[in-house]
């Protein structure tokens, strides 16, 4: 799987840091386009913590992916 710089960033800092709350309220913003990629290649979830917040958890493919 060919993955951009930003995403292959993306997915080894949370890979480090484990799961991460990001507000929705940016969705346009570079961040929210990244982890709108990842997910759609399946290396992300995305869950809704509430209202405001989403939950963002690297799947084993993602890690798989950066080895």
């Amino acid at each position: 799987m060919i993955l951009l710089p930003q995403q292959r960033l993306l997915i080894e800092l949370l890979s480090m840091s484990g799961d991460i709350a990001v507000p929705k309220g940016a969705k346009d913003a570079i961040l929210w386009r990244t982890l709108d990629e990842c997910a759609r290649k399946n290396m992300l979830t995305v869950s809704d913590i509430n209202d405001g917040m989403s939950m963002i958890s690297v799947t084993a493919l993602g890690r798989l992916a950066v080895k």
